[in-house]
C-alpha cells in the first residue's frame, strides 16, 4: 500500500493535467485501471446521472489513444486551467477520490469550432499496492454556489 494517498493521488491529477498541456496520449493513458470507465454528461448541467453516458466504453489502450490522437490533430488547445479542490481517502487507505475544477478549450483547427470542457469532475482512484490508477471519472458538471 502506498505510504500517502493524497500525495499519490495529487501526482495522478498532476500528470494528467500536465498530458492534457503537453497532448501526451502515452502519459493519459499510462494513469488508467483496466477497468476504468468515464461517465460524461451530455451537458454540464446535466446533473441527473439517469441521461450520461459511456461515450468510450471500458477502457481500451488503442481505442482510448486513438481518440485523442484525433482530437490532438484536429484541435488546439488554447488553454488548459485545473485547480483541485478536495482529495478524500478512503479510512482503509487504498482507494480515494480527487474533485477537479476543469476550464479547457479547444479550437478545431479547420472550422474554428470550440470544444469548451467546463465544471467540476470527480475521479476516483484505487491502491494496486505498488501504484495507483484512476478507475472511474464522473462530469464534468456546473455547481451553483452554496
Amino acid at each position: 500500500m502506498t505510504a500517502c494517498p493524497e500525495q499519490a493521488i495529487r501526482a495522478l491529477i498532476d500528470q494528467e493535467t500536465a498530458a492534457w498541456d503537453t497532448r501526451n496520449v502515452e502519459q493519459l493513458l499510462e494513469l488508467f485501471h483496466p477497468d476504468m470507465v468515464w461517465a460524461w454528461p451530455p451537458s454540464n448541467e446535466d446533473h441527473d446521472p439517469v441521461t450520461w453516458q459511456l461515450h468510450m466504453g471500458r477502457f481500451d489502450r488503442v481505442r482510448w489513444g486513438d481518440e485523442w490522437r484525433q482530437l490532438f490533430s484536429a484541435h488546439q488547445l488554447i488553454h488548459n486551467r485545473r485547480q483541485t479542490v478536495a482529495i478524500r481517502v478512503s479510512e482503509q487507505g487504498d482507494a480515494g477520490f480527487g474533485v477537479v475544477d476543469v476550464d479547457t478549450l479547444w479550437r478545431h483547427r479547420q472550422t474554428g469550432e470550440e470544444q469548451h470542457w467546463l465544471g467540476r469532475a470527480t475521479k476516483l482512484y484505487v491502491d494496486l499496492g505498488e501504484q495507483w490508477k484512476m478507475i472511474d471519472h464522473v462530469g464534468l458538471l456546473v455547481y451553483e454556489e452554496g
